[in-house]
């Protein structure tokens, strides 16, 4: 129950890491800058290829009679809806003598409201003479328009007030009729009817003289109106630059590249599950990181990268060495997704080691041997897996592999009873990390250490593991219990590991 609590924490740790995911995609720039490169050449392109048609633009202040301070913009956002609309366009398209649709018309132009009472209107057209002849024809619609709807919705309003008026006048008529000559000091048995007729002219005189006043008020607005509306700014073309077009569509392709590149990469990540952090290799694999070495460029570096990687090589040989010498069984490499770079520790190890003795090593990788080839003489011999079993055994022995997928796993045993793992950071998945420390724990072959290849500089995990003795390395416990039962000793060295003085054999 524990161990499966465990696993599952892990897992969702896994998940969770942001710190593995920022390193994982920071790893894979070369992704997401070839798309914000790939963005910025095609934004670039698109505006050579492609230029933006002729276009013009005229502004028009618009007049409103409900005009308030507060207005939040629904007046001309109405205006703009009506710019929009097959009446405008036919009459614009009338004026200018053109059998176009309206329809077709009114997807080359727009509107847009600056202000509650500017509204900009833009229009493209064959030519930037043509484009301009229809923003003005156009702008002059709208404007006839506008002002039609106005002088109609005064003259509306002012007939209704003066109808109302009107119908006010013809009772107030009736009202003084039933007056007549009476007061109420002439009449005093009827005085209450004559003093509520009394009130009641009052009445119809305010209102009649308050309507009036609102009619003359609509008939005065509407001029106000025609006069505030009118074309503001003249019908012109505009002028379209082409490096600023470029430049502009070539930064919006590179940020759109980006983050796409940048989207990619995470979801990649997330998806192929490959560990870059040292703690995450060492969990996986079951064996701590003794060793980094940046990845050797296929091609020429800078003079102190390269004294970086010889004095990284150096410390590597010097460390494994140690390793190898204090080892009693033979010791192997075994490579995953850094052949080349494997190769070039083996043959430097093999001539560190190869000044105590004679040092043969088995080759099952590929390259490894044409690698070999450019060598100094007197350097460690380079013999063939199928060579291996002729190898005498007090020669020391260093065996080179694979752990790639398709790995002939019997054959390893022939490389080395104990092995250093090569991986290159963020090659391998989880799931393949954790098959390869299952079939060498199966085949009895425990892992010294991992060398990590290329790892990310900024990394900072400990890939050391305290509690390694129950993963990968179980075969080696196991082998122990089967060793002590056959009857050999562990302390017990074969003869290429122990040199004897020549004064000590003749005494023997």
């Amino acid at each position: 129950m524990t161990t499966s609590t465990t696993s599952e924490s892990s897992a969702v740790t896994h998940l969770l890491d942001l710190q593995a995911l920022v390193v994982s995609v920071r790893r894979r720039r070369r992704l997401w800058c070839s798309l914000a490169l790939l963005g910025l050449l095609l934004g670039a392109a698109l505006a050579v290829l492609r230029p933006p048609a002729p276009a013009a633009v005229t502004k028009v202040l618009v007049a409103h009679k409900e005009d308030q301070p507060n207005d939040t913009g629904t007046l001309i956002r109405t205006d703009v809806e009506l710019l929009g609309t097959t009446r405008i366009a036919a009459k614009a398209l009338q004026s200018l003598k053109s059998a176009e649709p309206p329809e077709d018309f009114m997807k080359d132009y727009r509107g847009t409201g600056l202000t509650n009472n500017l509204l900009q209107i833009d229009v493209t057209g064959d030519t930037d003479a043509e484009a301009v002849a229809r923003a003005k024809a156009l702008a002059d619609a709208f404007v006839a328009d506008h002002v039609r709807r106005m002088r109609a919705a005064a003259g509306a309003e002012t007939k209704a007030l003066s109808d109302q008026a009107d119908r006010m006048r013809d009772e107030l008529a009736q009202v003084n009729e039933a007056i007549g000559d009476r007061s109420p000091e002439s009449e005093p048995k009827a005085s209450a009817s004559i003093e509520s007729l009394f009130a009641r002219r009052a009445e119809l005189n305010s209102r009649i003289a308050d309507f009036d006043q609102r009619a003359e008020e609509a008939r005065m607005g509407t001029p106000r109106i025609v006069a505030g509306t009118q074309i503001v700014d003249a019908p012109r073309a505009v002028k379209h630059s082409l490096p600023k077009a470029a430049a502009t569509n070539a930064a919006i392709g590179l940020v759109l590249g980006l983050v796409l590149g940048l989207a990619v990469a995470a979801v990649g990540t997330v998806v192929a599950d490959r560990p870059v952090l040292r703690r995450e290799i060492a969990g996986n694999l079951g064996a701590s990181v003794i060793a980094e070495l940046p990845r050797t460029p296929r091609w020429s570096a800078r003079l102190w990268q390269r004294r970086r990687i010889r004095a990284a090589r150096a410390r590597l040989t010097a460390s494994l060495a140690r390793t190898v010498r204090g080892s009693a069984e033979p010791v192997s490499l075994l490579e995953l997704g850094c052949a080349r770079s494997t190769s070039v520790i083996a043959l430097d190890l093999a001539r560190a080691l190869a000044a105590e003795g004679p040092v043969v090593v088995i080759d099952d990788l590929p390259g490894l041997q044409r690698a070999h080839r450019g060598q100094k003489p007197g350097g460690p011999d380079v013999v063939g897996v199928e060579r291996a079993a002729a190898v005498p055994h007090e020669v020391r022995r260093l065996g080179v592999g694979s752990v790639a997928p398709g790995t002939a796993w019997t054959g390893l045993p022939d490389l080395g009873t104990q092995t250093v793992l090569v991986v290159r950071a963020g090659h391998a998945g989880a799931a393949w990390l954790h098959t390869v420390a299952r079939q060498l724990a199966d085949l009895l072959i425990p892992v010294i250490g991992v060398v990590l290849i290329d790892p990310d500089p900024r990394d900072r995990t400990d890939g050391t593991l305290w509690d390694g003795l129950h993963t990968a390395l179980r075969g080696h416990n196991e082998r122990l219990a089967r060793e002590n039962v056959t009857g050999r000793l562990r302390t017990e060295r074969p003869s290429w590991a122990v040199r004897v003085p020549d004064s000590d054999q003749e005494a023997r």
